[in-house]
């Protein structure tokens, strides 16, 4: 009698893996776009200071430029995609090829995130900002039959009135499809306590909250957006594994942050290639991805920047295959972490599990022959 092989033994090649249903829960808007819509938006608007006019050589530009260890580096590159987002129609486009870009690597739901007031020097108002890029992703999720809820981004090097502006945007935005609000940028020298009027508005709205700490300052940055900012999720948190200590592959303590945040099923937004071009972590092998899976935290695998990282999600489960050992049955884990940890309704979240994630799996199981 033939055993039938096991998921949870079943490392899937490439082929496999961009078929699985998957969700994302942190990509940047102006950090995804395609190279060629930067060519056409930039002659379009008469932009001019783009460093290639040809699609190739401007995407490895991107690449080149993102991947030298430092976040501050990595973000040179926006000023380039945020100069041609100064319209509502560009920004419409942007939005809508999302979602097509999500459809095709098989996402069945996504949340992005930008800060609008990049995205107003061309004459547009917050609220034009917010409806130009909600009537995109809304006729992307009609075309495409994906799920995509909008994030706002306040930035942590900006004053906390303009935050608290932005949480506003945010929660005024709930009923059109805005989640979230989250706050970004450089963490050394600016905590996110300083951003706690906003904070406050948000949580009294009974509204969600993502924060990126953890990236490229320590656990001190990620217990700030949790105790004090009150954090549903932690954008990166790759440096939590600093608040554990390791010895000769035994764990030795977990701190009462770590503990803190396994307990209480915080999200992790892990962005393998990401973390490695930013110097979140020295490389791949050292990322704490495989650690945080083993010992039950919830993990949820993004990309963070598609054009800065050259990534996708395909490129991005399939790292967690071939780098740390992930098997068919660990990438469906992983995708149910993110859509439990989606700001999006309880009841669509049910819905998607139930609808779209598990029966994917189950039918690529059935297709391959293995069982639970």
């Amino acid at each position: 009698m033939t055993k039938i092989p096991k998921s949870s033994a079943y490392k899937p090649e490439r082929s496999v893996t961009a078929r699985v249903p998957k969700v994302l829960l942190h990509e940047h808007l102006d950090g995804g776009l395609r190279s060629r819509t930067v060519l056409e938006l930039a002659r379009a608007s008469g932009y001019e200071r783009l460093p290639h006019q040809d699609e190739r050589n401007l995407a490895d530009w991107f690449h080149a430029g993102a991947a030298r260890g430092s976040l501050p580096l990595y973000l040179e590159g926006f000023a380039h995609t945020i100069a041609v987002m100064q319209s509502a129609e560009a920004l419409e486009r942007i939005a809508y090829e999302y979602c097509e870009d999500m459809a095709a690597d098989n996402v069945v739901y996504s949340e992005v995130r930008f800060a609008p007031h990049f995205h107003t020097s061309g004459g547009l108002g917050l609220d034009g900002v917010m409806r130009a890029v909600l009537k995109g992703l809304e006729r992307g999720q009609r075309d495409f039959r994906v799920g995509a809820g909008l994030i706002v981004c306040a930035m942590r090097n900006q004053s906390p009135e303009l935050s608290f502006k932005l949480a506003e945007l945010a929660v005024g935005f709930r009923d059109q499809g805005c989640v979230g609000f989250d706050l970004a940028g450089e963490e050394a020298g600016h905590p996110a306590k300083e951003h706690l009027r906003a904070f406050e508005h948000v949580k009294r709205a009974n509204f969600s909250i993502t924060i990126h700490a953890g990236e490229s300052f320590g656990p001190e940055s990620i217990w700030q957006a949790l105790q004090y900012c009150g954090a549903h999720r932690i954008g990166h948190g790759t440096r939590l594994i600093e608040d554990i200590v390791i010895y000769q592959g035994t764990v030795i303590k977990v701190g009462a942050l770590a503990q803190y945040v396994l307990d209480h099923r915080i999200p992790i937004e892990v962005c393998l290639s990401s973390n490695v071009h930013t110097g979140a972590t020295p490389s791949m092998a050292e990322h704490p991805f495989r650690f945080y899976m083993d010992r039950g935290f919830r993990v949820t695998l993004n990309t963070d920047n598609r054009l800065m990282s050259r990534t996708t999600m395909t490129d991005e489960y399939q790292i967690a295959v071939e780098q740390f050992g992930c098997t068919l049955a660990d990438l469906e884990k992983i995708t149910i972490n993110g859509m439990k940890s989606a700001f999006a309704h309880y009841d669509e979240r049910v819905k998607v599990i139930f609808e779209r994630i598990k029966p994917g799996y189950a039918a690529l199981r059935h297709e391959l022959g293995l069982s639970l």
